[in-house]
């Protein structure tokens, strides 16, 4: 099961990663350096929560799932400050 979700999870990356390569080429010419970098930024953190949660779907022990739970939330905290 957990095969499952971690397949879903690379393919929803993957559908994602490809729209916004389609965004980015259309509107690449018109962000600046600094808005290009922000960009990046905020897509590395969306991917790094992405694997987070799915590895949150996996974990059993609890220290771990609380240790992805904390991640999370500073991933969530950073994104808002982000966009």
């Amino acid at each position: 099961m957990a095969r499952g979700w971690e397949s879903k999870a690379v393919e929803d990356q993957v559908n994602a990663h490809e729209a916004s390569a389609i965004e980015s080429d259309n509107s690449s010419a018109k962000l600046t350096d600094a808005e290009r970098i922000r960009q990046s930024e905020i897509r590395s953190l969306q991917l790094s929560r992405s694997r987070i949660a799915n590895q949150l779907l996996a974990a059993t022990n609890p220290r771990h799932r609380t240790m992805l739970e904390r991640a999370l939330a500073a991933l969530d905290e950073r994104l808002a400050r982000a966009t």
